[in-house]
Order: structure tokens, then sequence, then C-alpha cells
């Protein structure tokens, strides 16, 4: 049985604050019935009679609310009570009790950074990616891989020079993995002097040139392919075409028939249920994560055909800049589909850029039962309360 006073102190400590962040009358709801829940179990409703908390509630107090909280915990003192109310929480449905002290060391870690823009002229662009680097190693561990999810820069010899010399400069881990964006063609806006001309647009550039720089620089013969991570599939896709080849694909990701077949074949022939699938694309499918509102891949409606079939996928996608602590970061529509924002310059919702030093990412842990997705607050070098995530799966 929980104690009224441990039920109190979850409802009004963690699940209270939280119902007054909640946008929609379910999520509220939802908050509702759980501390219901919690007083049934300590006895605390009307009838005076305890009764079990379900495991399935017990988890999802644990992993929405109280495992985010440990994380964003600046105290020993704080982290530890966490720590036995999770217990308490487990003891009350029947569950075994959790490890003591630090948790059980995840699988794999890795980071997300998108839309960091970094241009050989750009102070702004240079200092935010050197400093997201270096707070990321600061927080805990510079991970197994790093993902730059495209808009690296504007796809000119001298920004990826750059982009490389800050990357030999600064903290990182060993595999490096990039996709492709739109920005990576916008050498075509640029005429011979090196100057801003969209208005003789192409300047002489074709995409297949703009293809073959982002090529050289990742070193790959594709701008798809896919890599095993402590034994984690990873799967990066991006577009092979831009306005030159067909004015109508505009700033959204074109993916081929063979790239879509490519990916069908990864998916299906190294399947395992029930384990996560990671994939990256810089930009995301319409109407989905927060900014989503245009068409975003010119075969959005395959892509989404091929990804809906396995609901162990999560895609990353980056491009629209919005911000981590707003509604719709992460989205579960048969499979996971996530935000990663701007290391650059994040968008508040009315999609315009946030005042201030504002550079956001994401950072990943991999357990065998479950992905915890965290967006992290590079300017104010903290964690993001409503970015706080975790995606279950039922491992035997």
């Amino acid at each position: 049985m929980m104690t009224p006073e441990d039920a109190d102190k979850i409802i009004g400590t963690f699940l209270s604050p939280m119902w007054y962040f909640l946008s929609s009358r379910e999520d509220k709801d939802e908050v509702h019935r759980l501390a219901d829940q919690l007083r049934k179990a300590s006895g605390r409703l009307a009838d005076g009679q305890a009764s079990g908390l379900s495991p399935q509630d017990a988890v999802k107090i644990i992993d929405t609310f109280l495992s985010p909280a440990w994380f964003l915990a600046s105290s020993q003192q704080d982290k530890d009570e966490i720590h036995r109310l999770a217990d308490e929480l487990r003891k009350a449905s029947g569950l075994p009790d959790g490890t003591t002290g630090e948790e059980r060391p995840p699988d794999l870690r890795f980071s997300v950074l998108s839309d960091i823009h970094v241009q050989y002229w750009d102070a702004e662009s240079q200092t935010k990616f050197a400093a997201a680097l270096s707070d990321l190693n600061a927080a805990g561990s510079a991970g197994d891989a790093l993902i730059l999810n495209g808009d690296l820069g504007d796809g000119r010899p001298r920004d990826y020079q750059t982009l490389t010399d800050i990357l030999a400069a600064n903290p990182h881990p060993q595999q490096i993995f990039c996709t492709i964006g739109n920005h990576e063609f916008y050498q075509a806006y640029y005429d011979q002097d090196g100057n801003w001309n969209p208005a003789a647009f192409p300047n002489g550039e074709s995409d297949q040139q703009s293809l073959e720089r982002f090529l050289s620089f990742i070193r790959r013969p594709k701008v798809y392919y896919d890599s095993w991570i402590r034994n984690h599939h990873f799967i990066f896709l991006g577009s092979e075409q831009y306005r030159q080849s067909n004015p109508g694909n505009d700033e959204d990701a074109y993916l081929s028939d063979s790239q879509l077949q490519w990916l069908s074949t990864a998916l299906s022939s190294h399947y395992v249920p029930n384990k996560a699938i990671f994939v990256f694309l810089h930009q995301p499918l319409q109407g989905t994560v927060s900014g989503s509102l245009a068409r975003g891949v010119v075969q959005g409606g395959q892509l989404r055909s091929i990804l809906s079939q396995y609901p162990e996928v999560i895609l990353f996608t980056g491009h629209t800049h919005w911000e981590l602590r707003l509604p719709h970061t992460l989205v579960r529509d048969t499979f996971t589909m996530v935000n990663s924002s701007s290391v650059y310059k994040p968008y508040n919702g009315n999609d315009q850029p946030v005042e201030g030093p504002q550079s956001e990412g994401l950072y990943v842990e991999v357990y065998g039962d479950r992905v915890s997705i965290r967006g992290r607050d590079f300017a104010a070098k903290q964690w993001i309360p409503e970015a706080q995530f975790t995606v279950r799966y039922n491992r035997s």
C-alpha cells in the first residue's frame, strides 16, 4: 500500500504542476485519472479503502513525471527522493524494485543537432555550434555518436571547411553522421563574386554539384545510407534533387524510387520486433511535428507508408526550427516522429526567430526497453522541462 503522504507528494510535486502546462482536455483528464489512482492506492478516497495501483499506471507516472524530474534535479538529495518515490510506486503496483543510487547506464547515447547553419563569415553560427558541442560533453557524456541532421551551412566549400575546423577544436563523439538539408544546395543563390544573388539563380550551379560537395564532406557515395551503433540500426535519408532539376521541388526533400526501395529493404531485412530503429531526415512529414505546415517531403505519402509498417521507428527531423518546448515536438502516429529544433536559431510558434541567444538540440539515451529523448537548452546549459520524453518498447 502507498502511504497517503507519498501519494500527496507525487500529486502535488509532479502531476499538478504538469496539469497547468497541458493544452488538451484529454491530457488534463489523464492527469486527473492518474491522481485518483494514486489516491485510491493510498486509501485517500471517500471509502477509505486502499486498492492496488496497476503496473501500467505506475510505469506511466514514473516515465512521464518522475524520470524527467530526476534528470532536472540539481541535488543528490532530490534525486534520491525521486528514486524512493519511484520504488514506492513499483511496490504499490507489484513491480520489482528499481535500482538504487545511479540508474543503470544506457546501452547507447547519441545527440541530434539540426540546423546548425555554420557559415564561414557568421561568427554567431560558429560560436553556437561550438558551445553546443562543449555543453553536451559537460552535461554528462559525449555519447557514442553525433548526428547533424541537415542544414550544416549553405553548401559552400568554405562553410564545410569552417565546420571541419570547429569539429577539430571541440569535444565530440568519434562517430559523426550527417544528413543533407535544403541549405546544402544554397551555393546556387550566390554569384561568382560570392554575393547573395537569388535573382540570378542558379548562378551556374547544378544540384549535382551541390550533392557532390556534400558527399565529399561526409565521404559517402550516396545521401542515403545506414550504420549500426552498439547493435542498433541507424538509417539516414536525404534529398537527391533541388530546384534546378524541378522547380516544383521547392525546399522539400526529393526521395527517388531507388532510395525508397532501399529504405524498405533496409527496414525489412534487419527488423527486430520491439527494438528501436532510428531514422533521420532533414525535412519532416507534413502535418506531424511542430512547424510541419508545408509539404516537407515530395514523396511524403510513400515514405509514411513505408515507415508505418514499423512502429519501432523513431524519425528525427529538423528544418522547421520550432522550439522544443512547443506542443507536438514528439508525435506518435503508428511510428514516432521528433522535431529537433535548431542550434542556430530556434523559432517560436508564430514561425519567427526567438529573441536572444537561444540554441537547442536533443540528447538520446537507449535502454533495453525504452528510449529517453531529452531537449537541451545550450545557451542556459540546462534541460528543457517540456521536452523530456520516453518511448517505451515491450521487450521480453
